[in-house]
């Protein structure tokens, strides 16, 4: 058990590092950053965990990282209407390869 859940934040924190690489290389607010790290870190954990409607690997994780994706597009969107079609990509692709690898 202690080994799973190891995997799952290591696969969160890798998430996040790709996440959050562009985020750095742009400059962007580093409470930006840190929430985004944060979020990949607690869907690594989520995403192994779960299986939605018995979706199972890429699908799951696509779903999951959709779904915690689009009210963060929403919030988003107010200040920086560029970044929305970034956010929900990135939140599909990681998700996908976060459930994937679980």
């Amino acid at each position: 058990m202690r080994n799973e859940m190891l995997r799952a934040i290591m696969l969160g924190v890798g998430a996040g590092v790709i996440d959050i690489l562009p985020m750095i290389l742009k400059k962007m607010d580093r409470f930006s950053v840190i929430s985004a790290f944060i979020h990949w870190v607690a869907l690594g954990v989520i995403i192994s965990y779960s299986s939605v409607f018995g979706l199972t690997g890429w699908s799951n994780g696509a779903l999951i990282g959709l779904l915690t994706g689009v009210p963060v597009a929403i919030m988003v969107m107010k200040e920086d209407q560029k970044s929305v079609p970034i956010i929900i990509v990135m939140s599909l692709i990681l998700g996908s390869i976060v459930g994937y690898l679980a």
